[in-house]
């Protein structure tokens, strides 16, 4: 059940400080459209399950896998059986400059499958289910184990699409494109709250513009636009915590030039704007 629930955003209750909730859940019961900050995985035990996240149903049969991306709106109809819910606080992600890499697997859920690739079911699945275990455990060492199965999880999920990526375009992304990469994404990483022109971008890979816009969107399963704002919205979220700090001074801080252009971006990306974000901060500061 959502426990604390402000129009359409959910504050996950993380129980005894731990970075991570875990539902075994089997009842009848209807989840409203909502969203969090949170990561959710969700595995039907016993009976099929339907989450429509981002505009689009997915149905999962026994024991397939769905990764909801953190603030996209999502929903579920009430249904007979036993599912896993888990949820994890995006910010022990998203604070990890190492995980950039991972990044790209929030752009969209993902609906995991035997059919849709068998090695990466086969991970998945054992993921979740050791998650499980690790969670009711309660030994010193639970979380530690958790987080590890979920880096392991979301790297191979991340892995299957640069495989995807590779034979679709009958592997135009070399090692050397990889390299050059690494390269693009170091930069915008330490420039995120300059101003960052496509040109730039272009001239480290060592690409036209329209090229590199193309390889960039196959690369990491988003516009380069969108990687940058997305920077851009973590970094203000960290900030739109502080008390002090006034939301124009957090746009500016966080790279946006204007704060309408703030507002419509923190809008999009998380479905609310950053004064409603602030306030439901405080709110769940009370809780």
């Amino acid at each position: 059940m959502i426990k604390n629930l402000s129009g359409m955003y959910e504050t996950v209750e993380y129980e005894n400080k731990r970075f991570v909730m875990l539902y075994d859940n089997d009842d009848y019961e209807e989840y409203p459209v909502h969203w969090h900050n949170a990561v959710e995985i969700i595995i039907p035990l016993h009976n099929g399950f339907s989450v429509t996240s981002g505009g689009v149903e997915y149905n999962l049969n026994e024991k397939e896998i769905i990764i909801i991306p953190p603030g996209e709106l999502h929903q579920m109809p009430a249904r007979e059986g036993r599912r896993i819910i888990f949820q994890c606080d995006n910010s022990v992600l998203s604070e990890v400059s190492t995980l950039e890499a991972i990044t790209p697997v929030f752009a969209s859920a993902i609906h995991i499958t035997p059919e849709l690739d068998k090695d990466l079911y086969v991970i998945a699945r054992k993921g979740i289910l050791d998650i499980y275990t690790e969670y009711y455990s309660r030994e010193p060492m639970a979380d530690v184990k958790i987080y590890i199965n979920l880096i392991r999880m979301l790297t191979a999920v991340r892995e299957f699409q640069i495989r995807q990526v590779n034979e679709a375009a009958m592997n135009s992304i070399s090692t050397d494109d990889s390299r050059k990469f690494s390269y693009v994404m170091k930069y915008i990483n330490q420039n995120y709250t300059e101003e960052i022109s496509l040109e730039k971008l272009a001239s480290i890979a060592g690409y036209s513009k329209y090229h590199f816009s193309r390889i960039f969107k196959e690369y990491n399963n988003m516009s380069y636009i969108q990687y940058i704002n997305n920077k851009r919205i973590k970094a203000a979220e960290r900030l739109l915590v502080d008390p002090e700090l006034s939301i124009t001074e957090v746009a500016m801080r966080s790279g946006f030039a204007s704060l309408t252009t703030f507002n419509r971006a923190f809008r999009k990306a998380k479905n609310c704007t950053p004064s409603e974000f602030k306030k439901l901060y405080k709110l769940s500061e009370k809780m």
